[in-house]
Parts: C-alpha cells; sequence; structure tokens
C-alpha cells in the first residue's frame, strides 16, 4: 500500500444493499427435524426427506428446532411446542444407485450388491407460530 492510498477507504455494497427493497425484507424460515437431518425450511419449499407414511396428497407435520421472523429468534421449547410446521408429501422417491461391490483375491469370489434408499419429497405449506 502506497503512502497515497494509506487514508483512503473503498466502499463496498453489501448483497442486501443492491437488492430492490421488497427483497430486502426478511422472510419466515424454520430449522425443523426431518428424518435423521435438520433442515432449513420456508413457505414454498420442495426437499426431500427420510421416508415417512402417507400417499401423496397427504399432510405431515414436522417438528420445529428454531423459528427465525425477521429479527426475531425463537429456539425455547415452551414457545416451539406451539408453533406448526405443515408439509404435504409431493411423492415417494428413491436416492442414487450405490452399488457394493465385493472380492476376495485369488478364490473367485465376487459379490454384486445394489442399493437405493427410499425417501420422500415433500413440500412446505405453512409454518404457524
Amino acid at each position: 500500500m502506497s503512502a497515497t492510498n494509506a487514508g483512503s477507504y473503498r466502499t463496498v455494497q453489501t448483497e442486501s444493499a443492491c437488492l430492490p427493497k421488497y427483497e430486502r425484507e426478511f422472510h419466515v424460515y424454520a430449522i425443523v427435524r426431518a428424518g435423521g437431518r435438520q433442515e432449513k425450511v420456508s413457505v414454498g419449499d420442495v426437499l426431500i426427506i427420510d421416508k415417512v407414511k402417507g400417499a401423496a396428497g397427504d399432510s405431515i407435520d414436522l417438528t420445529p428446532l428454531l423459528i427465525v421472523d425477521g429479527s426475531t429468534v425463537t429456539s425455547d421449547a415452551a414457545k416451539l411446542a406451539k408453533v406448526t410446521v405443515k408439509a404435504e408429501v409431493v411423492k415417494p422417491t428413491k436416492g442414487p444407485k450405490i452399488t457394493i461391490m465385493k472380492f476376495k483375491n485369488k478364490t473367485g469370489y465376487r459379490k454384486r450388491q445394489g442399493h437405493r434408499q427410499h425417501s420422500t419429497q415433500v413440500k412446505i405449506t405453512s409454518i404457524d407460530a
């Protein structure tokens, strides 16, 4: 850095400053427990979770762990007990094919097996606080 630039600062716009005002507003989102994982969801999101019982069109409830509504963050278990996150089952799906290959040298032993994990595609319909 030269002596002439020692006192100058470069102005950098943040991403939110570059967006139009209607896109800067905060949206409600939740962290929910879905199977063995936690997912960040908001209304209208479509995600793939572990297999759940139910046909296409059925409604399921997901357990919220955290709710963010603008600048309000709720993680208290007593308040989260009143919150419901509803999702609609879109369709059952399968994960990618995994090939398991076993081989033992000099014996002629070879075993090939495949696996596809069953999962469910869901769409988040509402987050009611």
